[in-house]
C-alpha cells in the first residue's frame, strides 16, 4: 500500500464550539496567489479541458488543482462544483 499524499502535512488544532480542539490541515495554497476566476462545473467538463481553456495547456491542470485546496481533484467536475481558475 503507498502512503497518502497528505502524510506529514503540517496541522493546526482549530477550536471548536464545545472547548476542544480537532486538527485540520494547512492549506498548501499561498494567500497571495493571482487572483483567479471562478467557474462552475457543467455536465462533460474535464479538468484538464478546464486548463487548456483557462490555462491555455491542458496539463497545467494540478495548477487547478493546487487552486481548490478544499475540493477533491478526482470530483473536481461533478456539475455544479464551483472552481478557481488560476490566472495565466
Amino acid at each position: 500500500m503507498t502512503a497518502s499524499r497528505y502524510a506529514g502535512q503540517a496541522t493546526i488544532s482549530v477550536p471548536q464550539d464545545d472547548g476542544s480542539t480537532r486538527p485540520m490541515g494547512v492549506p498548501r495554497v499561498a494567500a497571495t496567489l493571482p487572483a483567479a476566476i471562478t467557474y462552475q462545473v457543467r455536465d462533460g467538463d474535464r479538468i484538464d479541458l478546464l486548463a487548456a481553456a483557462g490555462l491555455g495547456d491542458s496539463t497545467g491542470w494540478w495548477r487547478i488543482a493546487d487552486s481548490n485546496p478544499y475540493a477533491d481533484a478526482l470530483r473536481a467536475t461533478e456539475p455544479g462544483t464551483v472552481l478557481a481558475i488560476p490566472a495565466e
